[in-house]
């Protein structure tokens, strides 16, 4: 498909929504913001343009023409409002402990020190993958920075030191250690609130949305009691059900011995990275009871890395990636936000609800979570499906189920985020690097994709029963 033709898509998606009859119920005004919204989401899965500057226009246009704000002044106020989230700044600052973690060598250094304790045996090696990326996914919230970036270029050495390549026997060694990585990381980007993006814009649409509040700890608390299992399973689970042919590597450990020799002993720069990431740790878990919000704490470590020269000022201006998920957030929460303000989720929503009055809330729950997982297979993007499902799903179950009901439903959407990335070889960022390093067939993925994701779903049901 042509850059035009992804462009012309949204675009008449966009005027097609916005010419239609008024349903009964709804306002014009609200019609044609849906019709902008719709046009956004669209745009965000082709991505003709830079996802930032997609939410950035759809933005600009419904407060020039005022779609929503009867004043000058209050769509201004609502355009910008965005960026005064404390959660769109902490994902800001996140980012830049990843960057700490990547130019200290720390989190390399990680990575290799758990392939040479581990990795004498296949299965090992599977453990080695996934502990990299658990150790490192409570400080880095871009699991494609983590997986992708800090993961991938020391685990794809791996197979090929025994000629397990795309073309030459990849079920050898490559293939497990490609679905280890990423159905590990899908699993660590659920079970921590700063371990993927989309979490914290989650959680600050939940909070528009129904007014409740997710701090870290509540996050992990809740959910570690399936993550955690999930976690450590991931490793033996592909080693049952996708099974390597080598089963021992007794060359791994040597190969990353001599990587760590090569990087030398541990700097001090290392050594404030680990201290740093740390203190942000327990300012997160323990915030509330010591005074501290979370976005605050990060800012302070955030100046902390600086001022210890963890990574320089030029470093945190110069982060186009940081500072493109900045824009591309703070849009789609304006945006998100947009839609309840001109009362377009309030009348979907009793739409909606018409189909499921009459069943048991515990029933409209489940159902509810199944939905909005199993609705990732028409999403290239976790953060387009975040920002178009969550308010909606919210609030069709704000008319259907008790109110005491509404935080764990919250908790068990929010929740599903990081483990629906394992669906499909787009389903999230690492997906198409390790897709595309050759070693795992698309009907493969596919295959192994549904088997997991059935796991994983269940397991999250499971959780259901347990808190609802």
């Amino acid at each position: 498909m042509s850059n035009t033709v992804k462009m012309i898509i949204p675009l008449l998606v966009g005027i097609v929504v916005a010419l239609l009859p008024t349903p009964a119920g709804l306002d014009v005004n609200a019609q044609y913001f849906f019709a902008v919204f719709l046009t956004v989401i669209v745009a965000l899965i082709l991505e003709p343009i830079p996802a930032a500057l997609i939410g950035l226009t759809g933005v600009a246009f419904s407060a020039t023409f005022g779609l929503v704000g009867e004043t000058a002044k209050a769509s201004r106020s609502w355009a910008l409002s965005g960026f005064s989230n404390g959660v769109i700044w902490l994902i800001f600052a996140a980012f830049m402990f990843a960057l700490g973690y990547k130019k200290s060598g720390l989190g390399k250094r990680i990575a290799l020190l758990l392939v040479k304790l581990l990795g004498k045996t296949s299965l090992g090696l599977g453990y080695a993958v996934a502990l990299a990326d658990g150790v490192l996914s409570p400080f880095m919230p871009s699991n494609t920075a983590r997986s992708a970036g800090t993961i991938f270029p020391i685990a794809i050495n791996i197979p090929q030191m025994f000629n397990s390549t795309p073309e030459n026997e990849p079920r050898k060694l490559g293939a497990y250690i490609s679905w280890v990585a990423i159905a590990a990381t899908c699993v660590t980007s659920s079970m921590f609130l700063t371990a993927l993006a989309p979490n914290l814009l989650a959680v600050s649409l939940v909070e528009k949305s129904t007014g409740i509040a997710i701090e870290w700890g509540q996050w992990f608390g809740t959910l570690a009691i399936i993550m955690i299992p999930l976690f450590l399973a991931v490793p033996l689970l592909t080693y049952i059900v996708y099974p390597p042919e080598q089963k021992t590597s007794p060359e791994a450990p040597a190969w990353a011995a001599e990587e760590l020799r090569k990087m030398g002993s541990i700097t001090s720069k290392e050594l404030l990275m680990l201290g740093l990431g740390m203190l942000a740790l327990v300012m997160w878990i323990f915030g509330k009871q010591i005074g501290v919000n979370g976005t605050t704490a990060a800012l302070a470590v955030l100046c902390l890395l600086v001022l210890t020269k963890v990574i320089s000022w030029e470093d945190v201006i110069t982060n186009k990636g940081a500072f493109n998920v900045f824009i591309w957030f703070a849009t789609l929460v304006a945006m998100a936000g947009g839609l309840k303000k001109v009362g377009f989720l309030k009348w979907a929503a009793g739409l909606i609800s018409e189909g499921l009055v009459g069943m048991e809330p515990v029933t409209i729950v489940i159902l509810l979570v199944v939905l909005f997982f199993v609705f990732h297979y028409f999403f290239a993007s976790v953060t387009a499906h975040t920002v178009a499902l969550l308010p909606l799903f919210l609030g069709v179950a704000a008319n259907l189920i008790p109110a005491d009901m509404m935080q764990p439903l919250a908790m068990l959407l929010v929740g599903s985020l990081g483990l629906m990335g394992i669906l499909t070889p787009y389903a999230t960022g690492p997906s198409p690097i390790w897709y595309g390093a050759g070693y795992i067939s698309q009907a493969t993925w596919w295959k192994l994709g549904f088997i997991f994701g059935a796991i994983y779903l269940g397991a999250l049901v499971l959780l259901g029963f347990f808190i609802i």
